[in-house]
Order: C-alpha cells, then structure tokens, then sequence
C-alpha cells in the first residue's frame, strides 16, 4: 500500500526545494522524466513555477526535464474516455475534435506542473496526437522528435530514447501507477496476454484536419503498485521525503529491464 504523506501544514521555497531534492540524489546533468502531485508537497510558494524552476536549477545546462503532456481525449469516443458525452454524439465528435496541435493542445490529466512545462520557453513536444511528452533541456530535442503513432511507449518514443540515455525517474507525491517508464517495460516483455488495437486521433495532415487510425499496443497498468512494491523491496529503494510528499529516484534501465522480466514471470 502506498504510504499517506504526513498532513500537517509546510511551506516550500525555490530554496527548500532545491535543498531537499538535492538530498534524494536530483543532481546536475541528469535526465529526468518527472511525475508529480503538487499539492502532495504542501504550500510551495509560486506553485508549478517554483517546482520547475527549482528543477531545472538543480540540473543545470546538462541536464533535461521530461513530463507526460497526454491528450487522451483525442482518441474515439468508443474507448470510454468520452464518458460525458451521449453515444448519440460520437458521430460529431469524430468529426469535429480538434486536431492536435503541439503549441496548443492542453495536456489532459496530468496535473498542473506538466502542463506548465509543456508551455516552458525553450520546450520541446513530441508529435502524437494522444501520447506525447513534453521536456526542456539539452536532450529535449532528441527525446521528443519522431514519435511514432504506434510505438507510443515502445522502441523510438520518448521513453525509450529515456532508457538510451540512462536516464531517472523522479517520482513526487505519487506511486508506480503513474509511473508511465513500466509502459516501456511492457512494450519489451514477452507475455502471451499481449494484444494489440486499433486507436484513432484527429491531427493535421497536409494542412488538414485528418481522422487517423493507426495499430498500438494495448497497455494494462493494474499491476503497477504490486510491481512496483516488489522492486522497491528487492532493490532497497530509499523513500525520501520533500515537504510533506514522498519521493522516489530510480533509475530508468534498472526499473524497466527488471520490471519487463517480472512481467514475464506474472502475466499471463
């Protein structure tokens, strides 16, 4: 089970930040792909700004920042993550979803901070109309460029290219569930479960707005927590803590190699 962050009340500065992630090992030059929960912190004073800035001060020229800025409701209304919308109206929203683009389109669900990043001056967004991932830094340019339509997670996407540069994974206030690098994993492992689907995205084509379909694998998160607890214990993952929230650096090639051999042995 997840642990509860202690509630009583905290302030956080630029400077508090940068002390106590400094002391969960976030250092300069290294490559980060960051998921967090802002309010888990506490009061940090200028909000999503602060966070960033505090992280990309601690990294510095060499280093790069990474976050999901997912458009999942640029998908068919037929997956579900049209709830509020009456069947009657998929038809309409098929036709008349916004197309994705990366200047404009708000990230979706991701919290507050990914969609500041994904607007940072100097951010670079990856092209998929439902997946992407925004970053800034020295290697935001690699890590974001030729995002397949159909290798969302897999061989070429951003995560991936994560992997190639040996980079961390920087949980704040939340746990494997949102930790997006076991979707790598998945995408590597062999397990007979495996399957496939068809998914559909409104982008811009040639200058118009185009309905496209294309193949993906379909990924399953529900045993990311027991997953996750698992290679904490086996690897003796310090739990640290910054404000009032939990958190967690592990590095991308162990987490996702050793997470695809569990995978192997648990799914079916």
């Amino acid at each position: 089970m997840e642990e509860q962050a202690i509630q009583s009340r905290i302030i956080l500065t630029k400077q508090d930040l940068i002390e106590q992630l400094g002391r969960c090992g976030v250092s300069a030059g290294q490559t980060l792909i960051v998921h967090t929960s802002l309010k888990s912190l506490g009061y940090v004073v200028g909000g999503a700004e602060t966070l960033i800035r505090a992280l990309l001060t601690i990294i510095g020229e060499q280093g790069t920042v990474m976050m999901p800025a997912q458009t999942w409701k640029n998908l068919d209304p037929v997956t579900g993550v049209h709830w509020d919308a009456e069947e009657a109206w998929w038809p309409i929203i098929r036709e008349q979803w916004p197309a994705y683009d990366k200047a404009v389109t708000p990230a979706i669900g991701m919290g507050v901070v990914a969609e500041m990043l994904r607007t940072w001056p100097g951010a670079r967004r990856s092209d998929h109309p439902a997946r992407s991932f925004a970053a800034v830094g020295k290697h935001a340019e690699y890590l974001t460029e030729s995002h397949d339509l159909s290798n969302i997670f897999g061989q070429g996407s951003p995560l991936d290219k994560l992997y190639v540069l040996d980079g961390y994974v920087l949980l704040i206030g939340v746990g494997h569930d949102k930790n997006t690098s076991l979707h790598l994993a998945e995408t590597r492992a062999n397990f007979s479960g495996k399957t496939y689907a068809d998914e559909s995205s409104a982008m811009i084509i040639d200058g118009q707005r185009r309905w496209v379909t294309y193949s993906t694998q379909v990924v399953d998160d529900r045993d990311f927590v027991r997953l996750g607890a698992e290679f904490e214990q086996e690897h003796r993952v310090t739990v640290h803590q910054v404000g009032n929230a939990f958190v967690r650096l592990i590095r991308q090639r162990q987490l996702v190699d050793w997470a695809a051999t569990w995978m192997e042995r648990n799914r079916v």
